[in-house]
């Protein structure tokens, strides 16, 4: 594959990610939805089966869609994809397709969902683009990003050791364990660019009430699960 066929594939992939993901967001959020206050496992399974669709999607990149995992992969040594080195030229044109699908199709599910945003009353945005903590302690918030994208790194690279092909499905599966366990005090961003790339269009966009898009907290979703990539692929060297 050529680097461009990297990025496409690796934007293409999260775009659908982001679109379906925000989107669960906002018919869990926006009161004059269909799906509104369907729930935290509602939202929990809706990501592990957006995540499950993206990975085909994105398949000949090997489905990163994540710049934790990209770092991970890059720090164990394994190939990116088949026929993909792990260089950091590389690395870096998946986290840049990475990070601009989740901010377009974060957009596009603000498009979606327009006259609903249009009718809002009081300040709910930002939830639906991007993670807050349930409770504001930035170093525990943190150790939290950290541990869940460890778990989630740490499966990724040790999956490949098995002779099964476990593919997408069971990726799903890992997500919304993590979602169900480890999700609830920051909201289980694990991936810098689903929370960086959605905040950002939240800061864009034309959103009806949608108050501050948080930029003092937006280094946690960041930092923390790409600690979590180099924890994770420590701990699968180790093994």
């Amino acid at each position: 594959m050529s680097l461009w066929h990297v990025f496409f594939s690796e934007f293409l992939g999260t775009a659908v990610l982001l679109t379906i993901g925000t989107s669960l967001c906002a018919n869990n959020t926006l009161r004059t939805t269909k799906g509104f206050n369907a729930g935290w496992i509602g939202i929990t399974f809706g990501w592990g089966f957006a995540v499950f669709t993206a990975a085909y999607i994105a398949f000949k990149s090997g489905a990163h869609l994540n710049p934790a995992v990209t770092l991970g992969f890059a720090l164990h040594g394994s190939e990116f994809a088949p026929s993909i080195a792990v260089t950091w030229s590389n690395a870096a044109m998946y986290m840049s397709g990475q990070l601009l699908g989740a901010f377009v199709g974060s957009c596009i599910a603000y498009l979606v969902y327009l006259p609903h945003f249009d009718s809002v009353t009081r300040e709910t945005s930002l939830g639906i683009f991007a993670t807050t903590p349930a409770i504001r302690r930035p170093a525990s918030n943190l150790f939290t990003e950290i541990a869940a994208t460890t778990v989630l790194v740490l499966w990724l690279l040790v999956s490949n050791y098995t002779e099964s092909s476990l593919g997408p499905l069971a990726v799903a599966v890992v997500i919304v364990a993590i979602g169900m366990g480890l999700g609830g005090p920051t909201g289980y961003a694990i991936n810098p660019a689903r929370d960086l790339g959605p905040r950002i269009a939240h800061a864009v966009l034309p959103l009806r009430h949608k108050g501050s898009s948080d930029w003092g907290y937006a280094w946690i979703p960041v930092v923390g699960p790409l600690i979590g990539g180099v924890v994770g692929a420590f701990l699968a060297g180790a093994l």
